[in-house]
């Protein structure tokens, strides 16, 4: 064995063992976080809850019902569409026939102030917000009713500046969801608590956002967001740069993952990465050491023909199976049946990290958009629709003529 061929194979090893350490240190933080799961509740400050909606999605009534049954004295509940026929009025018209005696409002404003639809949404249903304190969370979150109760706790801390929550995936649909719920639970959730357990503190994600109106007036409100794609993890950065904390809350809701196909699911987590490396260009490079099943194979081949060679992936597997049994164990049969799937979840987590540094462009429900370093998005017209509209002004040059 040549000396390049030597510190190849040992480089392979180490990285393999670094990643194998990872899982280890996963492991351990989802223990304490099961832990720390409970925690005190106020009653106060009133609230506001903007859910921003488009279109129907899989379990939308029960996950939106779960906001409108707060064991929470004062709160309001604002739901807010593009369109009077967006499929998820019916829904919400339901909800609020249900809940007559509860603040819920609609909004339908088709106006767009960026290209970012989603925070235009919002911008739309804020001005009806009654309250100071809001809550802005996705239409596929699900919550208890102690969920406004345990944000309302944290934010009375007035070095607190928002508050955002994990969350747990549930798969509302074929393979294809489950694995993408798999991702959720097992990569993203373990990877933000061992960074939590380093010290890191940046975390502000869309599942919810809780924060109070002069915070958000002070980083330039939702105008400041409405050009971003990563418009939860901007927010909290212009929050810390108030010098207000941002508090990742014990409480951890419910989200519902609906992948029809793995097109769809591709696509998802293709713009998941894409924006990451866009905000945290670091850390992303460096994750790969999350993806310890596909790792391991690597540093294997690299090692072949040494006692490790076979030995890695199968701790790989070992340590990724105790992890879920953990964290899924109480789901009985199912979790078992999934195990099979960590394999495929590990290796096509590794191979959407590799295409995360192909482009930057990305897909967001039907918008196809282009990000830019810092964050910022801009349209890009689809092929088709470029064909159609130069066609469209051809004829129309024809008629002129």
């Amino acid at each position: 064995m040549t000396v390049f061929t030597s510190l190849v194979t040992w480089f392979g090893i180490g990285v393999a063992a670094v990643s194998l350490g990872y899982l280890l240190v996963a492991v351990a933080a989802m223990l304490l976080w099961e832990r720390r799961r409970s925690g005190p509740v106020a009653r106060t400050p009133p609230m506001t809850v903007l859910k921003p909606l488009c279109g129907s999605e899989p379990e939308l009534y029960e996950n939106l019902k779960s906001f409108c049954d707060q064991d929470y004295p004062d709160f309001q509940v604002i739901f807010g569409v593009r369109s009077s026929d967006d499929p998820a009025l019916p829904v919400v018209h339901r909800l609020m026939s249900e809940f007559a005696d509860r603040d819920l409002q609609l909004v339908i404003d088709e106006r767009v102030a960026g290209d970012n639809y989603k925070i235009s949404n919002v911008m739309n249903m804020a001005p009806l917000a009654r309250h100071d304190c809001l809550v802005i969370a996705d239409s596929d979150i699900r919550v208890g009713p102690d969920y406004l109760g345990r944000l309302a706790h944290a934010l009375r801390d007035p070095e607190v500046g928002l508050v955002t929550c994990l969350y747990r995936g549930h798969a509302a649909g074929p393979v294809w969801s489950r694995l993408g719920a798999l991702f959720i639970n097992e990569w993203f959730a373990p990877s933000v608590l061992v960074g939590r357990a380093f010290g890191y503190r940046a975390f502000s994600f869309g599942a919810t956002m809780a924060l109070r109106r002069e915070v958000l007036d002070r980083v330039g409100g939702l105008e400041s967001l409405v050009s971003h794609l990563a418009d939860d993890y901007l927010l909290g950065e212009r929050v810390r740069g108030l010098g207000l904390q941002t508090v990742l809350s014990t409480y951890m809701v419910g989200t519902t993952v609906y992948e029809p196909n793995l097109q769809a699911l591709w696509h998802h987590e293709l713009r998941w990465a894409r924006t990451i490396r866009t905000v945290q260009p670091v850390g992303h490079a460096f994750s790969f050491i999350t993806y310890t099943i596909a790792v391991s194979l690597i540093g294997s081949l690299v090692a072949w023909g040494t006692p490790w060679a076979f030995g890695l992936p199968a701790a790989a597997f070992a340590l990724r199976s105790a992890l879920h049994l953990m964290v899924s164990g109480r789901r009985g049969a199912s979790a078992l049946s999934d195990l099979a799937l960590l394999p495929l979840r590990d290796v096509l987590s590794f191979l959407v990290w590799v295409m995360s540094f192909g482009s930057r462009r990305v897909q967001w429900r039907q918008q196809h958009l282009s990000v830019h370093t810092d964050g910022s998005m801009r349209l890009r017209a689809h092929r088709g629709v470029l064909e159609r509209a130069l066609i469209r002004s051809q004829r129309e040059t024809e008629f002129r003529s």
